[in-house]
C-alpha cells in the first residue's frame, strides 16, 4: 500500500512527477478499496492525498477528486489526513485558481466556503450557495478572529497547526455570577418548530456537545448545563463567540471549518426565521430566511459564557438567547485530543 514515507514517492514529488504521484494514489486507493473497503483505503492513501492537495499545482490536486482514473480511486469530502483532503487544497490556491477546475459539487461547495473564511469575497461570479448561505463574511463574523486563524494551517510533509476550541479560553473579563435554579426539564424543546430546529442544528453543529433550549434568558439555559449554581461567567458580543461555535464542527479531523460555518448558517437561520420556516432558503430564493434578518438576530442576540472547572483541551459552554422570541439556547460540552 502507499506510504507517504515511502523514498520513492519523496523523490517523485521532489522532481515535480505529479502525475506519476497521482497515478499511484489512484492505484493504491483502488486496491486498497477492493481488499478491504472505502474507510480503510481512504486512511491508507490520505497521507499520499495530503501531498498532493498541499503541493501539486492546481490543475494536477483537484483531479484527486475527479472520478476520471476510475472506480475506488476518487477521494471524497470524508477523505483526510491532518484534515480533510478538500481543505488543504483550498489553503493552498485562491478561487480564481481552483473554480474553473473543480468539478465535484460538495467539494466545490466546501472549498468556496473555506476561500470565503480565508477572507475572500466570492458574491460576485461564483454560483449561489445552493442554501443561501452568504459568499462573503458578514462584518461580525470577520470581526471576532484573524484570518490566520479560521482554518487550519496545513504542513508541507503532513500535519497541521489549529487553534484550539475554547470558550471562555481563560477568567478574564469573567465574574463570578449566581445562576437561577433550573427549570424543570421535559424534553428540553419548548413549543414551535423554529426552536426545534435551531436545537437540531446546534446538536450538529456541536454533537459531543450537550444542547438545550429554554423559554428565558441566557443564564437560565446555562443552569440546565452548568454544573453547579455558583460559576465564573460573563457577556460577550456574538462575535467573540463565533469562532468557537464555527471550529466545534471542525473537532477532529474529518471534518473542515466550512462544515462549521455552513452548519452555524443553518442554525441561526432556524433561530431568527418565523414558525413554519424550514431553515435557509433554497438556491431560488423560494421560502427562504432574507440575510437582514440573520443579522438582525445577531445584533440582538445576549450571548453567556461560563467556566467550568474540569474543562478538556477543547471546550464549550455559551448560552445564547434571542430576546424578540424569549428563547435561550445553550450548548456546553468539552473534548480531550
Amino acid at each position: 500500500m502507499i506510504a507517504y514515507e515511502d523514498r520513492r514517492l519523496r523523490a517523485l514529488a521532489e522532481d515535480g512527477r505529479w502525475h506519476e504521484l497521482l497515478a499511484a494514489y489512484r492505484q493504491g486507493r483502488a486496491a486498497a478499496v477492493a481488499e478491504a473497503g472505502e474507510e480503510t483505503a481512504a486512511a491508507l492513501t490520505a497521507p499520499l492525498g495530503h501531498l498532493i492537495a498541499y503541493a501539486a499545482p492546481p490543475e494536477l490536486a483537484v483531479r484527486l477528486f475527479d472520478r476520471d482514473g476510475g472506480e475506488g480511486t476518487v477521494a471524497g469530502v470524508a477523505d483526510h489526513d491532518a484534515g480533510p483532503l478538500w481543505e488543504v487544497l483550498a489553503t493552498r490556491h485562491s478561487w480564481l485558481r481552483l473554480a474553473p477546475l473543480l468539478g465535484p459539487a460538495p467539494v466545490r461547495r466546501l472549498v468556496a466556503h473555506t476561500r470565503v473564511l480565508l477572507g475572500e469575497d466570492l458574491s460576485y461570479g461564483a454560483e449561489p450557495d445552493p442554501e443561501g448561505v452568504p459568499l462573503r463574511l458578514e462584518p461580525w463574523e470577520a470581526a471576532g478572529w484573524e484570518e490566520a486563524a479560521r482554518v487550519r494551517e496545513y504542513l508541507p510533509g503532513g500535519g497541521a497547526r489549529a487553534a484550539l476550541l475554547t470558550l471562555p479560553a481563560s477568567r478574564e473579563g469573567l465574574g463570578e455570577v449566581e445562576l437561577p435554579a433550573p427549570v424543570v426539564r421535559t424534553d428540553g424543546r419548548p413549543d414551535g418548530q423554529r426552536v426545534a430546529r435551531a436545537l437540531d442544528e446546534l446538536g450538529a453543529l456541536a454533537p459531543w456537545a450537550q444542547v438545550v433550549c429554554v423559554r428565558g434568558q441566557a443564564p437560565l439555559a446555562a443552569a440546565l448545563l452548568a454544573r453547579g449554581r455558583r460559576v465564573v461567567g460573563g457577556y460577550l458580543p456574538f462575535a467573540l463567540a463565533y469562532p468557537a461555535l464555527v471550529r466545534a464542527a471542525a473537532v477532529g479531523r474529518t471534518q473542515g471549518c466550512a462544515h462549521g460555518r455552513l452548519r452555524l448558517w443553518r442554525a441561526l437561520a432556524a433561530m431568527a426565521g418565523a414558525d413554519g420556516r424550514d431553515g435557509l432558503s433554497g438556491s431560488d430564493g423560494s421560502d427562504g430566511l432574507e440575510l437582514g434578518e440573520v443579522n438582525a438576530l445577531v445584533d440582538r442576540m445576549r450571548c453567556f459564557t461560563w467556566h467550568e472547572p474540569a474543562a478538556g483541551l477543547h471546550h464549550l459552554h455559551l448560552a445564547l438567547e434571542d430576546p424578540a422570541s424569549g428563547v435561550a439556547w445553550a450548548v456546553s460540552g468539552s473534548q480531550e485530543l
